[in-house]
This record gives C-alpha cells, structure tokens and sequence, in this order.
C-alpha cells in the first residue's frame, strides 16, 4: 500500500532511559502472587481474532506466541496456574495465513507495506482460504479469527466435508477447521462445552465481528447481528463456561470507529489537498439511496473513510459511473465507492449495536459475578488521550501510536500485552488475586524494515 493520503507518519525509535525504570520495585523481590479466590490451574480462552493474536492482517507464529491469552497464562503460572497449550504454527510454518509487513515510507511520509505469503496450507501452493494444516494437540487458546457470536451453534463449522454447498464464511472456517479433528462436525460452542468441562479460569472475548464485518465494508459487505440473537447466544456460551463453577473474565467490544482503519485517512485532508492543487476539486462519495437508486454526494467530514480506500482515492475510471474501485477526480462521475465510506447513518448503527451487546455482555457477567474488562472505555480512552506505559506514550494513530497493527484493526504485540494487563487488574479487584503485570514496553509495536 502507497499512496500520498496518509497523514505523515515518521519512523522513530523509541529507546527507554535509566529514569524511566529507576523507580520500578524488583518484581522478585517485593511482589508475591497469589490467586485470591480464582483457580488458575487450568485456564482456556475463548473468542476471535483478538484472541488467537490475529495480527498485520494475519494469523502467524509471532503472533500467536505474543497473543493476550498467552500473556496471561505466564502469568498466571505465577499464581498456581497449570500449562497452557496453544495451536501454534511450526518454526517452518511460522507465516502461518500470511500477513503484512512495513517496507519503508514514501517521500511523503506514506507507509509502504508488502504481504508476507503464507506457508501454512495443507497443500503448497494453495490459496488462503484453503484449510491450514491441523493442529491435533490439546487446545487451550480456543481463538478463532473471523468467528461471530452469531456462528456459534453453526454444525459443520469446521468440517469441510460438511458443507452442503461452496463453504462460505457463515458456514465454515478453516482457522476452526485446522483445530477440529477430520470429519468431526461439532459447533463451536460443543468445542467450548467439552473444554469447559476440565477448566477451571477462562477468559471470553466474542462478539466484535458482529458488527465489525458491517462496518470495515461500509455497511455493504456485512450484516450486524440481532440484539436478541447475540443476548441469547452469549447467554448460553457463559453459562457453559461457568457450568462446572469456574470463574473468569469477559472483555466488552470496542466503538470500532476509533481505530486506525478508520481515523487514518480522513476526509478533510483530502479535500485540503485536492484544493492546495486546484480549488474545483472536491470529495464525492456513492452511496445508495430510495429503492436501491445510486447516488453522488459530496462528503462531509464527519464521514468515516477506511484504510484500504487510500488505495482508489486519487485513481481515476472512464466509461462508468459508478465503477467498482474507481476513485476521485474533477467531476461527480467519479465517486468514493460506498464500501469504503461508513457515514453518518452507518455509524450510528454500529454505535448502538456496540452499546447492546455490550449491555448484554455486562450484564451476564455481573449474573455470575465475572471479572469484566471493559474494552470499550478503555479503548475509547486511548483514542482520545493515549495511554502511558512506564514511560512511553502510546496512542491509537496508525503506525506511530504502537498500539495497532498494520491492517488497523487488530493489536501489535505491545497492544496485546497491554491488553493482557487490563485484564489482570480487573481480575485481581474481582477475585482478590495478586497476579503480577508485564511490562508493556518488552513487547513490540508495528515492525520496522531493517
């Protein structure tokens, strides 16, 4: 991805003086662990994306490793916790889906990326969406990229040779498949169920694709899941998972809107670079309207655009109005597209969807008296003032804030490990644990070229 729409981001190195660390007590020394009223011997997660360390567009080795839950079974370990398995990709399949990776910066300032191929499908050369290869061992780490709340209770949702029809993300997910045994037509949640049973500390992180896959296509691409239906379903996973009596955690979802792929490129600096050349010019976007009638309006900058349309933002199309990946010129003949903008409308449908399955979330939790991690609040907080660990600021800007990966949704290790110490402060005021944090700042952000 190049392009001149970014704002400029400038590489740095962020290096950590002695003052920074000189007041820190020795964690050895002076902290002793203990797991309050919580039984950490066996801890499994569950979730998406966020929890399987879904990062730079990809599920890869690194990532896996530097994933939330993770973070949090080394340091549960400190507090009586037992092994935590996870399906790691192997040292030679360590691209795992593949993924993206910073190149360098344009003259601009514009960051530059490239896609690492991935190397972990069960045939060389296949496709991604192929299924990976499997992974037969205990799992722990039950997180399952592109997974929906919605999906849970879906049959044959890791059994290709299940599918009645072509699979489709609704029916099938070859990152649940690659944990599934061959042939095995269980739902996610009779996964879960089976785990639940031999756990004693779990973690739940679903519900953000519900109304992710909405928003990252505009409103087009996606459909955002009933309230009654994500309630009912997240009723029903909590309840298996405390079924046996063990304790733990739930994260709420984040207001998407105050990531990266959507505050990156904004529609103000387009318009004031666009004018700085030529004061005709301005920001149309296609949208559709009565009866499914495409219209052209003139953008507003209250209009979210996403990351992937600085990529048709500047380009041009002859001979169609409305073309697919067309881009911006002179005249309204050449719109945003609409699955690259969430307006005003969209947004709010987002938001109020975010604050239902939240209170759904919320409320179960406090039902059986669960830790509660609210992502949401947090995240916000983030966006609007940065956050500060141990001495270095982070924020929620693309690239820079260290923070978010490079597809702009999901964290970089530095981003998981921080979320990993929300989650053990709200744990320890739950249950009256102490178990120790991490330092944020031993874990990376986005990766620079050498």
């Amino acid at each position: 991805m190049n392009t001149f729409l970014f704002r400029k981001v400038t590489p740095f190195v962020t290096l950590l003086g002695f003052g920074l660390t000189a007041c820190q007590p020795d964690l050895e020394k002076d902290f002793e662990a203990s797991r309050g009223t919580a039984d950490f011997t066996r801890y499994i997660a569950v979730g998406n994306s966020l929890t399987a360390g879904y990062s730079d567009d990809g599920l890869y080795l690194e990532g896996q490793q530097n994933s939330y839950p993770s973070i949090l079974a080394k340091q549960f370990r400190t507090a009586g916790g037992g092994e935590f398995n996870q399906p790691l990709f192997t040292e030679a399949q360590s691209n795992g889906s593949g993924y993206l990776r910073l190149t360098g910066f344009s003259a601009t300032g514009s960051p530059i990326t490239a896609r690492v191929a991935g190397n972990a499908g069960r045939v060389a050369g296949a496709p991604g969406s192929a299924p990976y290869t499997k992974f037969d061992g205990r799992v722990d780490n039950l997180g399952v990229p592109g997974i929906r709340l919605a999906d849970i209770h879906t049959a044959n949702f890791g059994n290709l040779g299940g599918q009645t029809g072509a699979p489709t993300a609704a029916t099938f997910n070859p990152f649940f498949e690659r944990i599934t045994p061959l042939g095995n037509s269980q739902s996610y949640f009779q996964r879960v169920k089976a785990e639940a049973a031999t756990a004693t500390f779990f973690s739940n992180w679903l519900g953000n694709n519900d109304v992710l896959g909405y928003a990252t296509t505009g409103g087009v691409g996606g459909v955002i899941t009933r309230t009654d239906t994500f309630t009912l379903k997240n009723n029903r996973i909590i309840n298996a998972l405390t079924a046996n009596g063990a304790k733990g955690i739930v994260a709420t979802i984040p207001d998407v809107t105050n990531v990266p792929f959507f505050t990156t490129v904004r529609v103000a600096d387009i318009r004031a670079r666009f004018k700085a050349g030529n004061a005709a010019l301005d920001v149309y976007i296609q949208t559709t309207g009565t009866a499914g009638a495409q219209v052209v309006r003139l953008a507003t900058d209250n209009d979210l655009l996403t990351l992937p349309s600085s990529a048709v933002i500047g380009t041009t199309t002859t001979g169609n109005p409305f073309p697919v990946g067309a881009g911006l010129n002179a005249t309204q003949s050449n719109p945003v597209p609409n699955q690259f903008v969430l307006d005003a409308t969209e947004q709010t449908s987002v938001r109020n969807a975010t604050t239902a399955f939240n209170t759904a979330i919320v409320n179960k939790a406090n039902e059986k008296g669960l830790a509660v991690f609210d992502a949401n609040s947090f995240f916000s907080r983030v966006a609007a003032s940065g956050f500060v660990t141990n001495g270095v600021n982070n924020t929620a800007g693309f690239i820079s804030g260290n923070l978010f990966s490079l597809d702009g949704v999901h964290p970089t290790p530095r981003g998981y490990a921080v979320v990993a110490n929300e989650m053990i402060r709200a744990i320890n005021i739950q249950y009256g644990a102490s178990v120790p944090l991490i330092n944020p700042n031993d874990y990376r952000g986005v990766k620079f070229p050498q």
